[in-house]
């Protein structure tokens, strides 16, 4: 007697690992970019001119993350 077997894998596509692995690293260079952007813009200015809109410089780091997170 014999027996068939068949095992698969529901739903398991290399190309589509691939891709994904691809798309996230798209997001993450550009969340790197508005992170790197932002906070060069922010670092140059004066602490006067930081001051004028409201920002301190210990919060730089900060308002640069969540800008990077805002990145989709």
């Amino acid at each position: 007697m014999a027996y068939a077997s068949s095992n698969t894998v529901s739903g398991f596509s290399f190309s589509a690992l691939v891709h994904t692995a691809a798309e996230a690293f798209k997001t993450a260079r550009a969340r790197r970019a508005v992170y790197n952007r932002t906070y060069d813009e922010l670092s140059v200015l004066s602490d006067r001119d930081l001051n004028d809109i409201g920002i301190a410089r210990s919060q730089i780091r900060d308002i640069a993350l969540q800008e990077a997170a805002q990145v989709r």
